[in-house]
C-alpha cells in the first residue's frame, strides 16, 4: 500500500502541473504523434490497436487505484466497435477528439461522485479518530462493480493516507485539529489533480490535449512517453546530474510548504539559516500563506533572476520564530547521485568498489566515465588495485554513450553496442581508444532493477570474459533504444521515443530477458516481480550476428584505412580465465553464503515479508562481490 500512496501523489505532485509556457493546442496532439511515429521503430501510423490501447490508457492514467469509475462506466471505452475506432482514426486526422471528450465528460461526472464522496468519509473520519480501519477486502485491483463498492474502495485508500500520515506519531497527536488538518491537505492534493479534468475543453485545452498525448505515446510500446514541461525538466536533471536552484527540497505538509531537506552543499545549507521542518512562508518579500505548493514551486524558478529572499517560520520551543535569508541561485550538483567509491585492503594491495548509481553526463564536459577514471586515479594513490566491484545495482540506466566509455575503461578497442532501426539499418557503437585502465579480477554486481545502459556494461563485459556478473539471477530487461527530446530546452515538446533494439557485441539482446548472472547472490529485489517483462507493450526479445570481428560495415569508405591502422589491430579479444572459473567461483559461494548466518537471515526475511527488509542489507551483496574477487585473484 505504501507504493500505491507514494506513486499516487508523485502523480498528483508532477503529472499535471500547470505550465505558463508550451501551452498544447488540440492540433499538437497529431502533430507530435506523427512525429513520433517518423522515429518509431515498429509503429508508424495511426492503427486500431493503438486506439484501442489509448483509451485503456487514458482511463487507467486518470484512475490507477479503480477509486473514481466503475465497471458500467469503463466499458463503453475499453469495448470500442471496429466501426467506432474507423470513426476515432478519421476524427484523429481531422484534429478532432468527440469520443475522448465522451470519455472526459464520463470523468468529470465521477470526480464529483468521488468529491461528494469524501466529503462524508472526512466528517466520518474526524468522528472515528484513531479507531478508523478498513477490511483487505475493500481493495480491488480491478473496476468496481457498483457505486457501493466503489466507495468502500475510495474509504479504504484514504485511510491508507491517513494512517501514513500518522506514521511513528504518539496516539495523543491525533487530535481534531490535526485530522482537520490532514483532510485539508488530501482535499488540496485531490482537487488539484482533478483540476486538469473538470476544466471546460475550451480554457482547458492544453490539458486535454496532455491528457489525449500522454495515453497514445504511451500506447506505442513501454518506454515510449509524453512529458509536460515540468516532468522534462526534473528528467534533464536527473540525467545531468544538476540543476540551478538554491538547494533547498520542499513537501506540501499540514501547516503548509515544509522544507524537508537541504542539498548538501548547496546554498541553502551553507548559510546555515534555514533548517530542515522550517516553513517557508515568503518568498521576495511576498507572503506565499495563500498560494497553491504548486504556485511556490513557479515562484522559486525565478524568472532568470539569480538573488532570492526567503521568509521562514520556525518552530522553537513553542514559539514561532521568522527568519530571513537571502540567497543566490546556483548550479548545484547532486553528489550524491553521482559515483562514490571506497576500497578495502587485501594483501599487499586493495580492492576497489566503484558504486555508480545511473550514466550521467552534462553539458559541462562532466560524466560518469570521467568520475570513474579519477576514482581510479585516487584509489591507485591508496595501494595497488588487485581487484575491482563495480556496483551497477540501483543504476536504471542512462546516456547510451556513457555505457560505451565506461566499458571501454575495461577492454582495448572494440564493438561495445549493436543497434537496430526500424528499416533494419545496422549500427556499431565501438570503443575506440585501446587503453585499459583496469585490467584484473572484476566482479559486475547487479539486481532485477539493473536497467537499459547498466544492462549494456555489465553484458558488454560479460561478453568479452573481462569479468563476472554476479547478483539475482537476471537483470530488468530493458533492450530498447529511446530517442528523446528532453534535454533539448528548445524543443517545442517533451517527448521519448523508442526507435530501436540494442544488442551487445555477442548479438544478444537484453530485451525481456536481462543479463544472466554467473553466479547468483539474491539481492533485495529478488523477492518481487520486478522487469520488463511486466510491463504492458513491451517489444519481444531477438538476436543479431555476433561482432567480435567487426564488419566495418557502417564505416565510411574514407574512414576504413584509419580503422584499418588504428583500430582494428586492438580489438579486444574474448577471454576466457574468469569464465573457466566460475564453477569453482560459484561453490565457494554457496558455501560461504550458506555458511553465514547474517545472509541466511536476509534469506528467511526475504521469503516472509521482503517489504520488511532495509535497504542496508545491500552490503551483504557487496560482502560477498568482494569474496568473490579475492577468490578470483587467489584462482588466477
Amino acid at each position: 500500500m505504501k507504493k500505491w500512496v507514494v506513486g499516487f501523489f508523485c502523480l498528483i505532485s508532477t503529472l499535471y502541473a500547470a505550465s505558463e509556457r508550451h501551452q498544447l493546442r488540440i492540433a499538437d496532439v497529431r502533430n507530435s504523434m506523427e512525429e513520433m511515429f517518423s522515429y518509431h521503430v515498429e509503429t508508424r501510423e495511426m492503427t486500431p490497436t493503438l486506439i484501442k490501447r489509448s483509451f485503456k490508457i487514458y482511463l487507467e492514467q486518470f484512475d490507477p487505484q479503480r477509486i473514481y469509475l466503475t465497471q458500467a462506466e469503463v466499458k463503453p471505452f475499453l469495448e470500442l466497435s471496429t466501426s467506432q475506432i474507423e470513426s476515432i482514426i478519421n476524427h484523429y486526422y481531422s484534429d478532432d477528439y468527440p469520443e475522448f471528450a465522451t470519455l472526459n465528460k464520463t470523468i468529470v461526472q465521477a470526480i464529483q461522485r468521488a468529491r461528494k464522496w469524501r466529503e462524508e468519509l472526512y466528517a466520518d473520519f474526524l468522528k472515528e479518530g484513531e479507531a478508523v480501519s478498513v477490511s483487505n477486502s475493500d481493495i480491488s485491483s480491478a473496476y468496481c462493480s457498483n457505486p457501493s463498492q466503489l466507495k468502500k474502495q475510495l474509504r479504504a485508500q484514504l485511510i491508507h493516507l491517513f494512517k501514513l500520515e500518522n506514521r511513528g506519531r504518539d496516539p495523543q497527536f491525533w487530535t481534531t485539529e490535526r485530522r482537520q488538518k490532514i483532510c485539508a491537505l488530501f482535499e488540496k492534493r485531490f482537487a488539484h489533480y482533478e483540476d486538469s479534468y473538470l476544466t471546460s475543453l475550451e480554457k482547458g485545452e492544453h490539458y486535454f490535449a496532455m491528457h489525449i498525448l500522454k495515453a497514445m505515446a504511451r500506447g506505442l510500446d513501454a518506454h515510449t512517453s509524453f512529458f509536460s514541461p515540468e516532468e522534462a525538466t526534473e528528467m534533464r536533471s536527473s540525467l545531468e546530474k544538476q540543476f540551478e536552484g538554491v538547494g533547498i527540497v520542499l513537501r506540501e505538509g499540514l501547516d503548509g510548504v515544509e522544507i524537508s531537506d537541504l542539498v548538501k552543499g548547496g546554498p541553502a545549507a551553507r548559510s546555515g539559516k534555514i533548517q530542515v521542518g522550517d516553513i517557508l512562508v515568503e518568498i521576495d518579500g511576498k507572503p506565499i500563506v495563500s498560494a497553491s505548493y504548486y504556485d511556490v514551486l513557479n515562484q522559486l524558478k525565478g524568472d532568470g533572476r539569480k538573488d532570492v529572499a526567503l521568509g521562514v517560520k520556525r518552530s522553537e520551543n513553542g514559539t514561532d520564530n521568522f527568519v530571513k535569508v537571502s540567497l543566490r541561485r546556483e548550479k548545484i550538483i547532486m553528489e550524491d547521485e553521482r559515483l562514490v567509491f571506497s576500497s578495502e585492503p587485501f594483501a599487499d594491495g586493495i580492492i576497489a568498489k566503484l558504486t555508480l548509481p545511473s550514466f550521467y553526463e552534462s553539458s559541462d564536459s562532466s560524466s560518469c566515465e570521467a568520475d570513474i577514471r579519477e576514482a581510479l586515479k585516487n584509489l591507485r594513490k591508496k595501494g595497488k588495485i588487485l581487484g575491482l566491484v563495480l556496483d551497477l545495482r540501483n543504476n536504471l540506466g542512462g546516456f547510451l554513450a556513457q555505457a560505451v566509455k565506461v566499458s571501454g575503461l575495461f577492454m582495448t578497442s572494440g564493438v561495445v553496442v549493436i543497434s537496430k532501426y526500424a528499416e533494419g539499418e545496422i549500427q556499431y557503437l565501438r570503443n575506440l581508444d585501446p587503453r585499459i585502465h583496469y585490467n584484473g579480477p572484476m566482479v559486475i554486481l547487479t539486481s532485477k532493477i539493473s536497467a537499459s545502459a547498466a544492462e549494456i556494461v555489465a553484458q558488454a563485459l560479460q561478453d568479452y570474459g573481462v569479468g563476472i556478473v554476479v547478483g539475482d539471477e537476471r537483470t530488468y530487461g530493458k533492450g530498447t533504444i529511446q530517442y528523446q527530446t528532453v534535454t533539448d530546452t528548445s524543443a517545442a515538446s517533451f517527448f521519448k521515443v523508442t526507435v530501436g533494439r540494442y544488442y551487445t557485441v555477442s548479438g544478444r539482446s537484453t530485451q525481456i530477458e536481462g543479463v544472466k548472472a554467473d553466479i547468483v547472490v539474491p539481492t533485495l529485489y529478488s523477492a518481487y516481480n520486478i522487469g520488463e517483462r511486466y510491463l504492458e507493450y513491451a517489444l519481444k526479445n531477438d538476436q543479431i550476428s555476433p561482432a567480435y570481428a567487426d564488419p566495418l560495415t557502417d564505416v565510411p569508405a574514407h574512414t576504413q584505412l584509419w580503422f584499418q591502422k588504428n583500430y582494428l589491430p586492438y580489438l579486444q579479444k574474448r577471454e576466457s580465465a574468469w569464465v573457466q572459473m566460475v564453477p569453482k567461483l560459484k561453490t565457494n559461494s554457496s558455501y560461504r553464503l550458506d555458511h553465514d548466518a547474517d545472509f541466511q537471515v536476509f534469506l528467511k526475511k526475504m521469503d516472509h515479508d521482503a517489504g520488511e527488509l532495509d535497504a542496508g542489507v545491500n552490503d551483504l551483496q557487496m560482502s560477498e562481490a568482494v569474496s568473490i574477487v579475492k577468490d578470483m585473484i587467489n584462482l588466477k
